[in-house]
């Protein structure tokens, strides 16, 4: 197969892009590198640099490069950023989209996988429930309603243009490659900041001092499968939660982070961050059920290795 990667200089399309070169396939990555790594890229994949948002571009790439499949990673993925920057999220995240819609139409795609998000299309999650993936979808930030919207064109697309799609909703994803700059991947941030001696920030849930937001921290290795099960005909359902179905606060995140790195934490504690829900925990079905995911334990002390072999 042909499999065109957007996004894959980033966290997760690399380890998608290095997953299918693995199997045999034939990989092109789409990525602007405005937050990707040009090492990031798999030796064996063809590289075009350029922005999704060009429509020009990404009809360039179609016709050059042929793919059958696609794999769409690329996306602002900050709540916090999409709540300043709107207008900016939503030419990334809905825009840039349709141009790769229009294009996986135009030349008769196989399949299109739609990397989407379910630690924020479901809005706040009642302590003691999981989202699943019948619940009414309640966004609650401009990332939200992007990623939503993106998926409403996904069903246009397949009911006027017959384009098939299957969406990977994730939970909060972690992992080897994430970005610990910025204001996204608290894994990486914590991780970094552990690793040199730094002190960790709580952002609040409600109030300052509590343990903060309660998260479902999915490791980078699930979504990948998740992705090669989707783009193999093999996911089922058109649209499933990658997940854990465990919910852990801020604060239980650092210590277990402290605990594998083997330090003990400064922790300062910090208002809420605007644009973040409370709690977002999800079921993973019937997914979840044949997929079992990496316990945290595992993923977090493959993470910060990760990190301490590089400084």
């Amino acid at each position: 197969m042909r499999i065109l990667v957007t996004g894959g200089a980033g966290f997760i399309g690399s380890h998608i892009a290095d997953a299918l070169l693995g199997d045999g396939h034939e990989v092109a990555v789409v990525d602007d590198l405005s937050s990707g790594r040009r090492e990031n890229v798999p030796g064996g994949a063809t590289f075009f640099e350029g922005d999704i948002r060009d429509g020009a571009f990404v009809d360039r790439v179609f016709d050059e490069f042929g793919p059958q499949q696609v794999s769409h990673q690329a996306a602002q993925t900050s709540v916090s950023v999409s709540t300043r920057e709107p207008g900016r999220d939503a030419e990334i995240n809905v825009l840039g989209t349709i141009n790769l819609l229009d294009a996986s139409a135009r030349t008769k795609l196989e399949r299109f996988v739609f990397a989407s998000t379910g630690g924020a299309i479901y809005g706040e999650v009642a302590d003691g429930e999981r989202a699943r993936v019948g619940w009414p979808p309640r966004p609650l930030s401009p990332y939200a309603c992007s990623k939503l919207a993106a998926e409403h064109y996904l069903e246009a697309y397949n009911y006027e243009r017959g384009l098939d799609y299957r969406v990977v909703r994730y939970a909060n994803v972690y992992g080897p490659r994430q970005d610990p700059h910025g204001e996204a991947g608290v894994v990486a941030i914590f991780s970094q900041r552990l690793l040199a001696g730094e002190s960790l920030q709580i952002n609040a849930r409600k109030e300052v001092g509590d343990e903060g937001c309660v998260r479902d921290y999915v490791y980078v290795a699930d979504c990948v499968r998740a992705n090669l099960l989707a783009l193999g005909g093999k996911l089922g359902e058109p649209i499933v939660n990658v997940c854990t179905g465990e919910g852990c606060t801020t604060q239980a995140l650092a210590l277990k982070l402290a605990e594998a790195i083997g330090m003990e934490p400064e922790l300062r504690h910090a208002d809420r961050r605007a644009g973040d829900v409370e709690r977002s925990v999800l079921d993973g079905g019937d997914f979840l059920g044949a997929h079992p995911p990496t316990p945290l334990a595992t993923g977090l002390a493959e993470t910060v290795e990760w990190f301490r072999q590089r400084g």
